[in-house]
This record gives structure tokens, sequence and C-alpha cells, in this order.
């Protein structure tokens, strides 16, 4: 027996210590069977059904998954074990901690799931790594909690008198939110002695009753009958339900309605607009007047078929009342009843065909997805797993689904709507970091809904991708002589890689500058790539060298890549120009010698030079500085040759000292002077004896040329001296002089009350004078001269006895007005100075005296 249990895959469950009677019966409902089934390719098995009782407690335990599928409780947790529910609201939870499903929230299956039959939950159970996945139906066993109910409590039945024995009338049908035996099992009626009751069964189960007549009726011996009607359910306890049924017993109508169909069968399209007609039922009595009036009404209905159609009494049209749902009923059952007016009454069926309409959308429900997967994943990597469910029937529930098209991702079919979401291509996080992935679920139906989920795949990075250098390569300049420490350049090289794995860091590789290695005159910072020279560099000595430069990120391996770097050093005007001819750290310089019948252009020697530097700082120019006589030899600008400018002549002297200067082109110029030693000689035999004469008479020249000069700079020093002193005390007479009289005279005094006689003013009653000399010193004679020239204005005596000093005004007037007429008409007279060619430097020529007519310091005079 065991084993044929396990061949069909399933196997029961049961309380302990069950016994019989009422406590025995619901614990029997408790039990809680489940069937096991081998797993598929994915590893997701068949569906695991479980039972348990409405309305039991929050926290009551359901089940344990862990030894209903034999697995280790100690993985549960740690291979993600969750509970999705396919409910909207959740029921159920897992236990990882004991594998235990306990019950969240009390269960009504009356709310959940009305009069549908049986009752299932379904959830799934998913474990990751591997992926799993199961399936489980919980079936809600019903619990007799609800008593059978009429619409009314009371029923009025009209009968006629005189209607034939056994007529059966039928009884609205009592209402029970149970189902199965928990529904109405039976009904009974009061004892009376004309009516019986006759119960039957529906083709759904369900149990109406007929009351049946036994015994005739006469309305003379009693009008009115009262009977209780009782509806009893099969639960334990047994519950009950009551209704009065009044009987009113009528004169005679002895003819009933009579419907056109006993049955009437008509489709009708969900969603249909309220007020859509379903169907006419009509009804005709052969009776005559009162008898004859037919009125339809609804028999026994569900509540919920009054909530979705209503029913026109006179005319016996049924309209749509609420919102027509294929997925909550696919058919109705309508029991209409007619009644004429005698209160006789019969009925008819009409059966409701609800057409499915294409009204839901497909839903989609990602079960499990993996938010980030490796860019180096390998193909068939399942990123989600989702299931797609359409709640419309045939080919409106199903569903296709798909993805874009542009995605190395693709969908793969495995159970019964459920897809795999599987890596189709090589994934690239540098070209494409992450991806969007539209789910696209389309139904089969007219017209086709569509409903869309986005998942996001995010692609964490592999170190898969080398620094690349900015620059195939790099060429930096220093200036020699530079700086320690000093920045020359930098280097970058980006990785397209993130995080760590973009960390670059720069290392210069082993080399040498000459003999020296790189480490001792260049440096790299390893994080920036900054290039520093150590030490100072010398052009003349390295002109440029080159340095591999390495970069490699902080992966795992580390991935690197090289660029050369060149840096080249820029010359510095830092070295002197060399003479390389005449020698110049001789003892004895060397003599060249000169014929004294040499003519202009003679080529008396040549300087060569040469400069450590290069480029412009190494262009060399010669000129001559300085020379015994300057005019007697020329030097080339660029060729350093020195040539006679003239013919030699008899006062010449014999012996010529020339300092020709060598600059280089550099910034700022540098210079190095040679000195020269030139003989002028008549005829080269006799050199020897002219070098040995010269020097001694030449030397006793240079002395006494000292004596002389410093002779005449102290006579000059005193004669400066001298000359300063009268000049300032003639200044200040001047000034007072011009005070006195010129301003009195002419009225050009700011003081109204200066006196103006000449004769009350204190001075020496002269106009101030401007003299003109000249002092010219020369070595020759010896001699001095100090030549005054005639006064700009002459002195005149003030006559006391002129009032108001008109002759001194007068005379004074009139050598000014001629002053300045000569200097309008561009006649003035200048004077002619003579200036000695023997004078030296800082000979006076001249002396420039003016004056002012204005007061104050607006008579300061400045001369330029």
């Amino acid at each position: 027996m065991a084993a044929a249990a396990l061949q069909r895959g399933s196997c029961f469950r049961s309380d302990p210590g069950m016994a019989g009677g009422m406590e025995n019966r619901f614990r029997k409902r408790q039990v809680l069977p489940f069937f096991l089934c081998l797993c598929v390719s994915l590893g997701a098995c068949e569906t695991i059904r479980y039972s348990v009782p409405e309305e039991k407690k929050s926290g009551s335990l359901l089940a344990n998954i862990a030894k209903d599928l034999k697995l280790d409780i100690g993985k549960l947790s740690g291979r993600s074990a969750r509970l999705i529910s396919k409910s909207t609201k959740q029921y159920f939870e897992l236990n990882t901690g004991s594998g235990d499903v306990i019950i969240k929230e009390k269960i009504d299956r009356e709310d959940l799931c009305g009069q549908r039959d049986p009752c299932l939950l379904q959830f799934e159970i998913v474990l990751e790594n591997p992926l799993l996945l199961y399936r489980m139906e919980v079936q809600i066993d019903d619990v007799n909690d609800n008593n059978p109910k009429f619409s009314k409590n009371e029923f009025l039945l009209k009968m006629p008198e005189q209607i034939p024995i056994n007529t059966r009338f039928p009884l609205e049908r009592a209402q029970d939110s149970d189902i199965g035996t928990n529904g109405v099992q039976s009904y009974a009626i009061s004892s009376n002695e004309h009516f019986s009751l006759d119960v039957h069964s529906r083709g759904d189960g369900s149990k109406y009753a007929e009351l049946v007549l036994e015994k005739q009726l006469d309305r003379e011996k009693q009008a009115q009958l009262m009977l209780i009607l009782t509806a009893a359910d099969g639960g334990l306890p047994q519950r009950t339900g009551t209704a009065q049924i009044r009987v009113n017993v009528l004169d005679n109508n002895d003819n009933f309605p009579q419907f056109s169909q006993s049955v009437y069968k008509v489709q009708l399209m969900e969603n249909s607009p309220r007020d859509t007609l379903v169907i006419k039922v009509e009804a005709s009595d052969l009776d005559q007047g009162s008898n004859a009036e037919i009125t339809y009404s609804f028999g026994q209905v569900p509540d919920k078929v009054l909530e979705l159609f209503q029913l026109n009494q006179f005319t016996g049209e049924i309209t749509v009342l609420g919102i027509i749902d294929f997925e909550d009923a696919a058919m109705y059952e309508i029991e209409i009843q007619t009644t004429d007016g005698g209160g006789l009454s019969a009925h008819c069926k009409v059966l409701v065909q609800i057409e499915d309409m294409n009204d839901n959308t497909p839903e989609v429900t990602v079960t499990s997805l993996t938010g980030t997967i490796p860019e180096d994943s390998s193909a068939e990597t399942v990123v989600a797993l989702f299931s797609v469910r359409d709640r419309d029937s045939g080919d409106n529930g199903r569903t296709l689904c798909s993805i874009q098209a542009n995605v190395p991702f693709a969908l793969k079919s495995t159970l019964k709507d459920y897809y795999e979401l599987v890596t189709q291509k090589p994934l690239d996080r540098e070209k494409v970091p992450e991806y969007n992935i539209t789910i696209t679920a389309t139904d089969r139906g007219t017209p086709r809904l569509t409903s869309v989920r986005i998942i996001r795949v995010q692609l964490s990075d592999i170190n898969d991708n080398p620094p690349v250098f900015n620059e195939s390569s790099y060429v930096m300049y220093l200036k020699e002589n530079n700086h320690p420490g000093l920045l020359i350049g930098t280097v970058h090289a980006a990785d397209l890689d993130t995080q760590q794995n973009a960390k670059v860091t720069y290392s210069a590789l082993p080399g040498n500058i000459g003999d020296l290695p790189f480490s001792s005159s260049i440096s790299i910072n390893s994080e920036n790539g900054n290039v520093y020279a150590l030490q100072s560099l010398d052009h003349e000595q390295t002109r440029d060298f080159q340095v591999t430069v390495r970069a490699a990120d902080g992966g795992s391996p580390p991935l690197s890549s090289e660029v050369i770097v060149r840096v080249v050093i820029i010359d510095e005007n830092d070295n002197a120009p060399f003479i390389l001819y005449p020698l110049q750290n001789s003892s004895s310089p060397a003599n060249d010698l000169v014929p004294r019948s040499a003519e202009a252009g003679y080529l008396v020697t040549k300087v060569v030079a040469v400069d450590g530097d290069s480029g412009q700082n190494s262009w060399l120019s010669y000129q001559l500085l300085k020379a015994t006589d300057p005019s007697l030899f020329t030097v080339g600008l660029q060729t350093g040759e020195v040539k006679t400018s003239r013919p030699i002549t008899s006062p010449d002297s014999v012996k010529q000292k020339l300092i020709v200067l060598v600059r280089d082109n550099g910034e700022p110029p540098r210079s190095s002077t040679s000195t020269l030693n030139v003989l002028l000689v008549d005829g080269f035999s006799d050199a020897y004896m002219q070098l040995l004469d010269v020097p001694e008479e030449e030397e006793q020249q240079d002395t006494l040329t000292l004596y002389l000069v410093i002779s005449l700079s102290f006579i000059s020093f005193l004669f400066l001296v001298s000359v300063v002193t009268i000049v300032a005390i003639r200044l200040y007479k001047t000034r007072q002089s011009r005070e006195q009289y010129v301003a009195s005279s002419r009225n050009f005094y700011c003081d109204p009350n200066f006196p103006t006689n000449p004769a009350e003013t204190s001075g020496t009653g002269t106009l101030p004078q401007s003299y003109r000399y000249e002092v010219c010193l020369t070595t020759g004679s010896g001699t001095s001269e100090f030549k005054f020239l005639r006064p700009l204005v002459p002195s005149l005596l003030a006559d006391p006895s002129d009032a108001g000093g008109s002759i001194f005004e007068s005379q004074i007037n009139s050598q000014l007005k001629e002053e300045k007429e000569s200097v309008r008409e561009g006649r003035a007279s200048v004077s002619e100075d003579s200036i000695p060619r023997s004078s030296g430097t800082g000979c006076i020529v001249n002396k420039v005296i003016g004056i002012n007519e204005n007061c104050g310091q607006n008579g300061w005079l400045s001369y330029q």
C-alpha cells in the first residue's frame, strides 16, 4: 500500500490521537495531504498540496517544508529560501530557521473563494545556489461557521381553492455561505394537514424544496395558513435558518400562467454595459380579467444575480445591472417566476453563458532576480526567473513573452508560464555598464493586450582593460641648470575599468642617463604621473635622454602599458666665450709685428674663440674694446680678424695695445677679452732691438702722464669750488636787487606799500646781471681762462633826484622791450662761444641766468 502511494506521488499526514465524534470529524478536516513529484531540469517540482481549515488562528503551523522536501534546515537561510505568494494578500510566511510555514493571517474561505470549490491558495518556495522552485497549493477546507438564511423572514403564497391535490409550489432556497455538507442539506416544514415538503437536488448539488398540497383547500373553512419553513445544513454542530410562509386561500382561478419555454439559454459578453438586454421571457394565462394579468419576478436566485441583473416585472426583460466579469463566473442560472392576478404562478430557468472578453493584461511576476552579474559571465547564465499569467481564458489567456532585440540576453521557456532570462552574448561593462531589459508579455486575444516589466541588470567590473596613455609618446623640455625638484611635465593614462581596477600607478623602468641611473636624476610621482628633475642637468653634458614610463592598474592580476618620454634639455647662456688664440694664460704675451709700410686692410692677426653653449648662445661677435690708437685698427665683427684701417704714419706709437671684446648672442650676453700687443717696425730685421728699447721709453711716458693727470685734477677741483662760491654769491645778490628795484619800478611787486624811491631801498641799487663765462683747462699750456661776457641787463645807478626812478625804469623797459621783440622776430642775439680742441671732459662752456617777473614760487626758474 505504501509503495502504491509512493508511485502515485502522494502521501497523507494527520494529527495523532484522532477520536470519534465531533472532535474527530473536525480534526479529519485538518489532514494536510501533499503530493511530491520528481524535479525537472530547472530544479522546480510539481505542485505540492496541503489543506488547512479556514478560520485558523494566525501563527498556526501549516507544514514543515524542510521535512516534506527533505532539505537541510541549516541550508534554508544560506540558500536564500523565500516564500512567494500568488495572491494579492500574504496569508503564509516561511520561518527559514525552522522550515515551518505558518499562517500569517486568519483565512475566511467565504471571502476568499465564495462558492468555488475547491478553494486553493498558491505560493512558491524559491531556493538559490542552485536555483530550485517548489510550487505549493493549500486547499482551504470549509468550516461550518454560517447559518442558512432566507432572503425574507416571511413569504406570501396565494393559492386558489380547489386546486388539485399534489400541486407543487417551489419555495425559495435558503442561502448558506458554506459549501459541501456544511451547506443546506435539508428542509422541514411545521406540522399541518394540508401541505408536505418535497426536497430535491440541483445539478450543482444544492437543495431546494417544493411545497406539495396534500389536502384540498377550502377558503370558507380556512382563508389563511401559517407555516414555518426550516433549512438545516449538514455540519457539526448543525446550523438552521427559518422563514414564515403565509398561505392566502384565493377564490378559484383554474388556469396557471404558462412560459413559452421552460429553459431559456442566452450568451452574454462580459463587461457588457449597464441596461444591455440579456433576454426577454414571455408567459401567457388563459384566464380573463385580473386572473390573466401576469407579473414577473426572480425566483430563488443568489444575491450575486440580484446585483448583476434586473427584471422588468411587466415585460419580462432581463437587463444588465452590474459589471459582468467572466473571471468571476462563467455562467449564471436564473429562476424566473410569473404570477397571474389570481395568484397562480409558474416558473422557468434562464441560463446565461458569459463569453470571455480579452480584458485582462498579462501579469509578469519576477520570482528570482540577480541584479548584478560579472561582465565576464558565461553564456546561459541565469539572470532572472519570472512567470507570466493571464486571467482570461482560451486564446485570451495564452501569452507570448519577448525582450528587445538589441541586448545580449535571451528568454528561455522552462515550465508552463515560466521563463528564464539568460545571457546570450559576451558582455562588456566598459561599453554598456548596465541594461534595462524590457520584458513584453502579449496575449493572443483580440485585441491583443500587452504588459511591460523592466528589469535592471548591472555589470560588475573585472580587470580586462590596461591603462592607455593619452599620447603615443611624450616630449618634455627642461632648461639646464634647473633647480632640483622642478616639475618637468606630466604623463597621464586612463583605465576604462572602475574602482581598484582603474587606479593607475606610474613608474619608470630602469635605465641610465650617461653613467648614472634614471633614479638619480628623474622621479615620477606614482599617483599623478608628474615627472620631476632630482638634480641640476647640464645641456653641454646631456642634450636629451629617453625614459620608459609604465602605467599599471590596481587589478588582480594588474595590467600595464608603457610609453617613451623624451626629455630635451634646453641650452642656457651659461658659458662665456673661450679664446683659443692668442693664448691668454701665457706669462709673456706674444707680440704681433706690423711693418710701418703696411697699407690699410693689412691683416695683423686673428682672434679665435669658441663658446660651449649651442644655438644663438654660441654665435660670437668681435669688436675693438680699447686701443692705443683706435683709428689705426679694425676688428672683423664675425671673423675676429684684426686689420689696419689706415696707413701707418710716423707719429704712430711703436707699441700698440689692443683689447678685443668677444661677445656671444645669449640673453644676457656673456663676453671675454683678449689683449694683443702690436709692434710697428720699419723692418723685420731690427724688430728685436726695438722691442728692448720701447718698453723703457713707454714706461717713462706713462709715469709722466700719471703725474700730469693728478695735478690737473687737483687744480680743476679748486677752481670749480671757487667758481661755485662766486656764482652763489652773485645769485644771492641778484635776487635781492631784483626784489628791490625791478619789481618796484615796474609795479611787479605784490606788496603795494613797497617804497618806489630807489634811494630809500637798501642794496647795491643795481639790476641783477647774467654773466657768461668759460673755463678751459688744457694739458698743454696748463693755463686757465675766465672770461666775463657782457651783462644781459647793464648796471645802472639809481638817480635819487629822479622822482619815481623814471630814468632807471625807462632804461630797463627799453632793454626788456628790445629783447622781447628780438625773440619774437627770431633775431635774438646769440653769442658764440669758443672751446679749445684740447679741452677735456667737464669744460664749462657758458652759464645762462634768467629772471621772471612773477612773485613767490611763480618766479622760480629751472634750466634744461
